[in-house]
This record gives C-alpha cells, structure tokens and sequence, in this order.
C-alpha cells in the first residue's frame, strides 16, 4: 500500500511539474508516522496502517466519482484524496493517536499491581500530550511546508469534512467541484467501502 500510495503521489505531482517536491514530503510522512497511523480512535480503520488504507480508499473513490463527472484535473484529485488527512498522524514528533490503555482485572493480594490492556471497543485515544488542532488544519500546515498546492488543492482538504467539520459555516455556500468530491469519496470510503471490509 506504501508504494502505491508513493506511486500515485509522485505521478500525479509530476504531471503537474511538482515531482520534485515528492521526497521531502514522503520523508516527513515516513517520520511523522503517516503509513502506519491508525485512521480513527475507534471507527473506521482503526487499526495499524488504517490512515494509508484509508487515504488510498479515498482516492480510488474520487477518481471513480471524478471519471463519472468528467471531472478533468484527476491530478488535483489524486493529490487532494491522498493527502486530506495527513494530520490525522500528528504533528511535533507526537503521534495523533495514542494506544488507550484500560485496567485489565483488579488488584488483589495475589496480584497487587494493576495490569493494563489495549481497550477492545476503542482501541486509541488522541494524544493528551499534542494540543488540538483540527486535523483538516493540520494537514493544510504540514503538507504546505513541503508542495506547492494549489487553491483548490488547499481549500478540498481543508474543507473535505464539509458540513460535518468545526469549520462548516466558514464552507457554507461555497463548494467547489474538487471539494465536494473529495468529500463525498472521504464519506463512501469511511461509510461503505471500509464499514463493509471490517463487517467482514
């Protein structure tokens, strides 16, 4: 998945004379922890890898969505698809998400110290040691030091989440094409692609 993600982002960036600006972000995404983050505290994709298996079900659904719309710029698609939640890995050498510990059993004589366990229903927990920030904010913050996005590029991953983001009265009104696909491929991958795998 790691390649194919690497694959798609180098293609599409080349396309748009921007290749050469591919390694320095992939690198940060390497560092950060992007390809092995999960994608949710307990939802969709939570699991190791979730957020690469996610960004990669977000970009085959959009440009599915782009090819029957006749959306002409697959590039802008491909790049905004693979990189809306990049914040979701976190950011100052903190991780997003975090392991949530629970106690596991209670401390008796014959056991005095308190185990702990990866919680079954909600296997992670945002980082308390990371200030909040909308993650759609902080993709825009960490992608922007390394590519050059375009307008459009910036405003689809900032506003991807649509009407269910903090920042939805700030969209209100203002849709762009890019912007409604990448969000509605965000929602048929969270909605249907992956709560269809993990029924399975």
């Amino acid at each position: 998945m790691k390649d194919n993600f690497i694959g798609m982002l180098k293609t599409a960036c080349d396309r748009t004379n921007r290749g050469n600006q591919v390694s320095d972000l992939v690198s940060v995404l390497e560092k950060g922890g992007f390809f092995t983050a999960p994608c949710s505290t307990q939802y969709h994709l939570c699991k190791e890898g979730g957020l690469l298996e996610h960004s990669l079900n977000v970009a085959s659904a959009a440009l599915n969505i782009g090819l029957a719309l006749k959306y002409e710029n697959s590039h802008s698609l491909v790049i905004a698809a693979l990189l809306h939640d990049v914040g979701k890995m976190g950011q100052f050498n903190k991780p997003n998400y975090v392991p949530n510990m629970v106690k596991d059993g209670r401390v008796t004589k014959a056991e005095p110290v308190q185990k702990y366990k990866i919680s079954e229903s909600k296997p992670y927990a945002s980082n308390p040691e990371l200030l909040y920030v909308d993650h759609e904010i902080r993709s825009i913050q960490i992608i922007s030091q390394y590519l050059d996005l375009t307008e459009e590029e910036s405003f689809a991953i900032l506003y991807h989440n649509g009407m269910y983001s903090n920042l939805k009265y700030a969209l209100n009104g203002k849709e762009t094409p890019l912007q409604m696909i990448i969000h509605f491929a965000d929602l048929w991958a969270s909605r249907v692609v992956e709560s269809s795998k993990e029924a399975e």
